[in-house]
């Protein structure tokens, strides 16, 4: 996928969030899924735009307390643009 602006890719993770919400999985099991996927993506995929070049950033400075608190804080930064 081509991300292009970080308005997409907020639309990309409101898109999952939402599947993982319509298929009933736990805000739990939706963190720990997010966690995986921010190592998947640190460890794997060049940043295509500033924002997310800054999200890779913090990811691999952080220790795990931090990233848990990355992937709650990205989580309600979809939940607050699209859920209002």
């Amino acid at each position: 996928m081509d991300i292009t602006s970080f308005d997409q890719w907020t639309e990309v993770l409101h898109k999952q969030l939402e599947l993982g919400r319509n298929l009933k999985l736990s805000e739990d099991l939706i963190q720990k899924g997010a966690n995986l996927i921010g190592d998947y993506l640190a460890a794997r995929v060049d940043p295509d735009v500033p924002e997310n070049k800054l999200l890779k950033d913090l990811w691999e400075l952080a220790d795990q307390t931090e990233k848990q608190a990355i992937t709650s804080l990205m989580i309600k930064l979809v939940d607050s643009k699209y859920n209002h």
